[in-house]
């Protein structure tokens, strides 16, 4: 692998104009091929395996007229104080904005009356009714959407005459703009840059691949689109992933060459030796990143799995480009790669190398010294942060979860204070009497049962497809959509399904957004398991090969876990419980995003392990050269730990960029992420593992015999590359009889 890397950084340094053109080109293509491409279309969300799903299916075989995944609309309408909906005036403007509704778009389906359909509060100061649509939320055009804002916009309480109206539902959803926070990463990210490479030309590098990776990236996803059925949502991780991954890979392969410069190679030989060392651990990082992804496909969510294929996708651009792209764009920079003071220090315009300790040597020995206390202290310090994980509630959010000041959030509340929490949330009961001796007593049968259930505030009559064989039931419970009680009434209607089919032989399935959120949780939870064990073993074994170890692969994994978990109390503790609420600007605490455990799971186990491969391979490479295991771990943070720390602090600025996003879901991951990599970075890989390596000496690096013979030798620390470039060597001072050679 090394000798290979080399040989393709030497060859990209040479044919520089070449390569550049290539990947110039290649972006050129896919923005072609994005701007010629259909506009892309969300198929409509589906989990299969549920019973929520099997329902939807049921109903759009059945009575593909009920649209029953299409988009809907809820009109709220609120009476001025001190008078009801139903006075005349206050009537005959809900009744316009009604017919507007009707005139405002062709992929309208249906909208009811509320005084016909009986959707009018006791008090009569508030009424509803639900617009649905042809088409999902994510399909609906942009001027249906401006129809029906316009359509209420006129009619909204100004100075308290006419009726309030707040539009609640999925049919305004859009997806979150992140260009505003996209920009305040790169922003953080180039300074921090500046700082660690002191040239403006050497930050620019990275920015500019990892820039060409996101937009090749994102382009061809746009591009391919309508051609693999993906959805414009698998571009948001693409994204956030591809712009953290792009910058930081570069950042280590231009950090090596400066390395190599410093020790008096030539240019061109530099840059081949910095893609055979760096770029050989770019390699193996952008692998174990990739499998995390690839890996979301185990929970069987289109979506989730569409999205982890982008993300690695994009991952796979940025360590391509970062191994032929950098060493290119290094041949263009020239002397310029130093800052214009570091040049004037030398005749040659390579700095001398500090024989001053740098911060990171300085670190590795007071940990070193301290290695229990060090380790003790890290291990507490996350475990405390892992603490209100013991109070997890997750669930899927919905109106009630968006800031207060939407119209989503303000139509929610209105129908919770006139009808009770449960109208928010109503329950679909789909009734398939197709095998039943009589669908319509059937139906009659279920729906009678059901209004006796506890938590049920109102059961609609049964409404019949054409055909007559399959009716569905609207249940509408007592408590919140995300409430506990509504999550036992589903489960108690589907434990009852059995006995009404012996009954009635008539089949019972439960859907609607309530329960199809209750299923996707419950999917998410059974996938946890199988997902971490596939990811973490795959990526075990991975690392087993990089480092020729068993207990540092062991390590590794361990660091993570507890890392993540800790993220995971994190994120309790501001988006659940409101700590700090305020500083992230969390308007609306409640349960975590069902998807939020997995999610974080599969991203930051690649993203820990890129830094437990750049910082862990140069130690390796120290120790196989000879240096004994504690001086391997002090030269390892010699010529890493700065690299490392400003490659997290580059990572975390990305994502901590997505919190200032209005979407609370975009917001709740961007925060998960940004305080993942910072605890795992920081505490794990940058104390907790000098202290485990210092404590564990040679044993770090034990490997059985027989399974030193089974693994491939991949060569990342470039042993069998010095050994081919003839560099001169020297027996290892280390007592081990069997020690290894080394290159002075």
């Amino acid at each position: 692998m090394a000798t290979f890397l080399y040989k393709l950084g030497r060859f990209a340094f040479r044919r520089r104009r070449f390569v550049a053109l290539f990947w110039v080109a290649l972006l050129a293509v896919a923005i072609a091929g994005a701007i010629a491409a259909p506009k892309p279309t969300n198929e409509s969300f589906s989990v299969p395996g549920t019973e929520a799903q099997e329902a939807f299916d049921l109903m759009e075989k059945r009575s593909p007229e009920s649209n029953a995944d299409g988009a809907s609309a809820r009109i709220v309408f609120h009476a001025p104080s001190n008078e009801k909906i139903t006075d005349p005036e206050n009537k005959k403007e809900v009744l316009k904005v009604i017919a507007d509704v009707k005139k405002s778009s062709d992929e309208l389906s249906r909208i009811g009356d509320p005084f016909k359909d009986g959707t009018v509060s006791k008090d009569g100061t508030t009424a509803f009714t639900t617009a649905t649509y042809k088409v999902t939320s994510m399909e609906l055009e942009d001027k249906t959407k401006d129809g029906l804002k316009e359509a209420v916009v006129e009619y909204d309480d100004k100075g308290g005459k006419n009726p309030t109206v707040e539009i609640g539902g999925d049919a305004l959803e859009a997806m979150p703009e992140q260009g505003a926070t996209e920009i305040i990463g790169i922003a953080i990210s180039a300074v921090v840059l500046i700082i660690t490479f002191g040239s403006l030309v050497a930050a620019g590098l990275p920015l500019l691949t990892a820039l060409i990776g996101v937009g090749i990236g994102i382009a061809s996803i746009t591009a391919l689109a309508n051609v693999l059925n993906l959805g414009n949502t698998t571009s948001t991780l693409a994204m956030m992933i591809g712009l953290a991954v792009g910058i930081d890979y570069a950042l280590f392969i231009v950090s090596r060459y400066r390395a190599e410069l410093a020790e008096g190679r030539e240019r061109e030989e530099a840059a081949g030796r910095a893609v055979g060392t760096a770029g050989s651990a770019v390699v193996f990082a952008g692998l174990t990143v990739i499998i995390a992804l690839v890996g979301l496909a185990v929970v069987n969510i289109p979506v989730l799995s569409k999205m982890g294929f982008a993300a690695a996708g994009t991952v796979a651009i940025a360590v391509l480009i970062a191994i032929s792209m950098i060493p290119a764009l290094l041949g263009f920079a020239g002397k310029r790669i130093y800052g214009r003071k570091a040049r004037k220090k030398s005749e040659n315009g390579i700095p001398p190398i500090s024989e001053k300790p740098k911060m990171g040597t300085r670190w590795a020995r007071f940990v070193l010294r301290r290695p229990v206390a060090v380790l003790l202290l890290g291990v507490v310090a996350l475990g405390a942060a892992a603490a209100p994980v013991g109070k997890l509630e997750l669930g899927l959010p919905d109106d009630g979860a968006q800031p207060t000041s939407t119209t989503q959030r303000k139509a929610y509340d209105l129908v919770s204070e006139g009808f009770g929490a449960g109208f928010n949330g109503p329950l679909m009961v789909v009734v398939d009497g197709a095998k039943a001796k009589d669908a319509t007593t059937a139906a009659k049968t279920v729906a009678a049962s059901i209004k006796k259930l506890d938590d049920v505030a109102s059961v609609t009559e049964p409404a019949f497809n054409k055909a007559g064989d399959t009716a569905t039931v609207t249940v509408v419970p007592d408590s919140k959509p995300s409430s506990l009680e509504t999550e036992d009434l589903v489960a108690n209607i589907r434990d009852k399904a059995d006995g009404w089919k012996g009954e009635t032989g008539a089949k019972v399935l439960v859907t609607g957004t309530t329960a199809m959120n209750i299923d996707v949780s419950a999917k998410l939870n059974d996938a946890l398991v199988p997902y971490l064990a596939l990811v973490v073993g795959l990526a075990f074994l991975l690392l087993m090969i990089v480092f020729r170890s068993v207990l540092v692969p062991l390590k590794a994994a361990l660091g993570f876990l507890l890392s993540v978990v800790a993220a995971l109390g994190a994120v309790v503790a501001v988006f659940q419980w409101g700590w700090l609420s305020g500083l992230f600007g969390v308007e609306q605490t409640g349960p975590v995003m069902s998807m939020m455990p997995i999610f974080m799971i599969g991203v930051v186990f690649g993203l820990a392990m890129d830094y437990e491969v750049f910082l862990v391979t140069r130690m390796r490479e120290a120790y196989v050269h000879g240096e004994s295991p504690e001086q391997a771990v002090v030269t390892g943070f010699t010529h890493g730990a700065r690299v490392v720390s400003a490659a997290a602090v580059i990572m975390i600025s990305v994502f901590a960029g997505f919190i200032g996003s209005h979407d609370q879901m975009v917001k709740m991951i961007g925060f998960g992420l940004a305080i993942a990599v910072l605890f795992d970075a920081f505490i794990v890989r940058m104390t907790i593992v000098p202290a485990v390596l210092g404590l564990l000496g040679k044993s770090a690096w034990w490997l059985p015999g027989w399974l030193d013979k089974i693994l491939p030798n991949v060569d990342v620390e470039g042993e069998k590359l010095h050994k081919e470039l003839g560099d001169p060597t020297q027996v290892s001072q280390d007592s081990d009889p069997d020690a290894r050679l080394t290159r002075v």
